[in-house]
């Protein structure tokens, strides 16, 4: 099953500036908020990241019926190569058993973008 999801960066920077440490709390695990604010422009990797948790959803959902929270979804950066995603829900893993998420993520100036395929 896939998922697509895109996002204005803007839109996640505004979100961080109006809600702060509780937006980013409720979305975001501590090692992706290490790995987005080690990077010189913070903002379109955590709307890159908001974006794979969004396309993860749906793939999931479509696949399993299983709705996730942003939480239970990690988006690990590999620095330069394809990113880690990490299922922090015993029924959702239970459910992935011997297969995977393929995540590929981009972004630009103004959006990000990511796809999401479980196979």
């Amino acid at each position: 099953m896939i998922g697509v999801d895109i996002v204005k960066n803007e839109r996640i920077e505004e979100a961080v500036k109006r809600f702060g440490e509780k937006f980013l709390k409720r979305v975001y695990t501590e090692r992706e908020l290490d790995y987005c604010f080690s990077q010189r422009f913070p903002f379109p990797c955590l709307a890159a990241r908001w974006a794979s948790k969004e396309a993860i959803l749906k793939a999931f959902y479509t696949e399993f019926g299983v709705l996730l929270r942003f939480k239970e979804i990690e988006v690990l950066g590999n620095r330069g190569r394809p990113p880690t995603v990490v299922i922090h829900r015993k029924e959702a893993q239970e459910l992935l058993k011997d297969r995977r998420i393929f995540l590929s993520l981009s972004h630009e100036r103004d959006y990000s973008v990511a796809v999401a395929l479980i196979r």
